[in-house]
């Protein structure tokens, strides 16, 4: 039984770690975004290149972030928790020394993998640390300052960007890491799950990266005998996942029509997300002429109205139920996306941009905290953990296919980023492709999402304010070791 408790010194080192860790994770999934021309710029990279710089990340992190949460349980939490600060680390140091290109994705590739490794312990630790009582409060502190971190991550890196350089981006996470792991190591207590035997779906997780690393090659590079192939390895991941003891992915999970019908739904909203936020910053940058400050900056009141009204969001889909909040929610973001359509050359920050991202960030609202509870009410408890998994797995696909395809879509060249005419001209396009994809959302949640209500008032949900993923759930950590 874990008795830390939040009032003593170590469980405020405690909380401090696991904010520091997760923080690093947080901030470069957001904050690369801002980035990206200076980056072209610098080193002299075409269009493919920015999104490898994204989708690299992002295609390690989500399809090693099961397995990530598998070996804490099994090795001991402490012990990955502080190898993957320590290899996400040494990769930023690669990303903000790489000469070129190639070694920045490459090393981007190596971040998610660290990524995948402290991402799902961050929030283990504090459940296998602290007591009952104090738990809950806990993880409420941790969300919370997470979503502080989320909400100045875009202007931390637009600061960065304008000031000492992009390569600050990635080099800030050393001495974070240098601060995060001695405490990680004086003051987080070991845990583990003493009912793991040691076996992992490797063979799954690797046919699955890489199933999603074709399919990505496929859709940037536009060559669909890559995109076959990678299908084919999709076919075989589920063949593995239906056959083995224990799958990295349990097909029978899906067997709850509402919990794959919001995934579904998450697919659709994730999807809008990353495409959005991939692309409007570099649209305020090339086209409207904004800063890497101003252009990080403008997007910060979608992130501070999720991290400020979450909660009653939640509570609002406790009373009603899920079916209302996931309908509406994306057909509002829909409406800020259409509004980005005004965003073009000279825009004016309070007439075109701040309207489009205030309905935008409403939307988000409305739908985030009832989505990643209907994901955990579609399931049984003792799920719960490996639900919330998938999800957050679902999320961050979603994001790396919509980076990828929505330049083919908009025909959006290799230089297009370097001409404000024609970047400004694909991003109209893929605003109504990611319009498309959230109203393609609200009909499937009003289509499939039914009670029983969901229980919106985790604290994971409710200071949640990441628009990469949905928040991750803690509880499979906590039932294991009482």
């Amino acid at each position: 039984m874990p008795d830390v408790r939040l009032a003593a010194p170590q469980g405020r080192w405690i909380l401090l770690t696991t904010i520091l860790g997760s923080s690093m994770a947080l901030l470069d999934s957001t904050v690369v975004n801002v980035a990206l021309p200076r980056i072209g710029t610098d080193l002299d990279a075409n269009l493919s290149a920015l999104q490898w710089t994204v989708n690299a990340y992002m295609l390690t992190l989500a399809g090693l972030i099961l397995l990530g949460g598998s070996l804490g349980d099994r090795y001991g939490r402490r012990r990955i928790f502080v190898v993957g600060v320590l290899w996400f680390a040494a990769a930023s140091l690669l990303c903000g020394l790489a000469p070129n290109a190639q070694i920045l994705i490459a090393a981007r590739a190596l971040q998610g993998v660290g990524g995948a490794l402290l991402t799902p312990g961050s929030l283990a630790l504090i459940q296998a640390s602290f007591h009952p009582d104090d738990r809950s409060r806990a993880v409420g502190l941790w969300s919370g300052f997470g979503g502080i971190g989320a909400a100045v991550g875009p202007f931390l890196g637009g600061w960065l960007v304008d000031g000492p350089g992009w390569r600050w981006v990635f080099l800030l996470n050393v001495p974070l890491a240098l601060l995060c792991v001695p405490i990680a190591l004086r003051h987080v207590p070991e845990s583990r799950d003493s009912t793991a035997h040691g076996r992992f779906d490797v063979l799954g997780a690797a046919l699955g990266a890489l199933a999603l690393a074709l399919v990505t090659y496929a859709l940037i590079e536009a060559d669909w005998i890559t995109a076959a192939v990678g299908a084919v390895l999709g076919v075989a991941f589920v063949y593995v996942e239906k056959r083995r003891a224990d799958p990295m992915m349990p097909p029978d999970i899906f067997a709850s029509r509402q919990f794959t019908a919001v995934n579904l739904v998450t697919l659709c909203v994730y999807a809008a997300l990353g495409g959005f936020f991939f692309l409007a910053v570099i649209q305020l940058q090339v086209v409207s002429g904004y800063s890497a400050l101003a252009a990080g900056t403008a997007l910060l009141p979608a992130t501070v109205l999720m991290l400020l009204l979450s909660a009653r969001s939640g509570a609002l889909a406790d009373r009603i139920g899920p079916r209302i909040p996931l309908t509406v929610g994306p057909l509002v973001s829909a409406a800020g996306l259409l509004l980005m359509l005004r965003v073009g050359p000279d825009a004016s920050y309070a007439a075109d941009v701040l309207p489009a991202v205030l309905v935008f960030g409403c939307g988000l609202v409305t739908l985030v905290a009832p989505l990643t509870a209907t994901v955990l009410a579609s399931v049984s408890v003792a799920r719960a953990g490996l639900a919330s998994g998938i999800n957050n797995a679902a999320a961050r696909v979603a994001g790396l296919i919509a980076v990828a395809a929505l330049p083919l879509l908009t025909g959006m060249g290799e230089e297009a980023y370097r001409s404000p005419a024609a970047f400004d001209a694909a991003f109209d396009q893929a605003m109504l492709w990611c319009a498309g994809a959230l109203l393609a959302g609200a009909a499937l949640a009003f289509a499939t999402v039914r009670k029983p209500p969901p229980d919106c008032r985790r604290p994971e949900c409710l200071h949640h304010a990441s628009v990469t993923a949905p928040p991750l759930e803690g509880e499979r950590a906590k039932r294991r070791i009482e």
